[in-house]
Formats: structure tokens, C-alpha cells, sequence
């Protein structure tokens, strides 16, 4: 699975962006090809420093899908208006999406836990 990662700066919020951003949804939902999306609101910095305000990911069953999606009419509406909506103060990622389950992982833990115990 891929994803396209959408980082949003603090410069971002504006009353443009809080007006437009359904705007923006309504075209990216539309995407052909589009699995899932997630949004994500930055409360806190761990470490580092970072102006990151929100995430917004779009999942993909392939990158050719997602490309595809992208250069699409919902596509290239969507990046138009969230380039307008955050004055381009964002970074857009692709990535493969890789997730584990719940089980898996404590399956793995309790293998560990049993060669430790030997």
C-alpha cells in the first residue's frame, strides 16, 4: 500500500484554510483509486522543532494508483486549492504503508519473552 503524506505548517491556519479545507476533502475523496484517508492533528512536539500543524494521508492500493489519483481532475483540483489554502507552507510525501496487526506483535513479544526465559 502507498500513501501520500501532506505535512501542514503553522502558516497554514488561516480563515482561508479553515473555509477552503472541506473544499480540498470534497476533491481528494473524490480521487479514483482512493482506500482510506486519515487526518491528523499535531498536539505536542516530543522533540525537535517543527512548524507541523496537521497531517493528512491519502492511502493507495499501488503508487501506479496513486499517481494515476494525482494527475486525475479530483487530483489536480485538490492540489491546486491546497496550495492556495496553505500559501504553500507544506510538504507532500509519498511512502509505502506497511502495518502489523495487534496479534502478530504479541506473538513476537511472547517469543522473545520465551528465549529470554531459556
Amino acid at each position: 500500500m502507498f500513501k501520500l503524506i501532506i505535512l501542514i505548517g503553522s502558516t497554514a491556519n488561516t480563515t482561508t484554510f479553515s473555509d477552503e479545507w472541506p473544499l480540498f476533502l470534497r476533491n481528494a475523496e473524490s480521487m479514483p483509486g482512493l482506500l482510506r484517508e486519515a487526518t491528523i492533528r499535531v498536539q505536542s512536539s516530543l522533540y525537535g522543532q517543527s512548524d507541523i500543524e496537521m497531517i493528512h494521508e491519502l492511502f493507495f492500493e499501488s503508487q501506479e494508483i496513486l499517481h494515476n489519483a494525482l494527475a486525475s481532475p479530483y487530483g489536480q483540483a485538490a492540489g491546486e486549492i491546497l496550495q492556495h489554502i496553505t500559501g504553500g507552507h507544506m510538504n507532500l510525501l509519498i511512502a509505502e504503508h506497511k502495518e502489523d496487526s495487534s496479534e502478530n506483535l504479541r506473538s513476537y513479544r511472547r517469543i522473545i519473552a520465551d528465549v529470554d526465559a531459556e
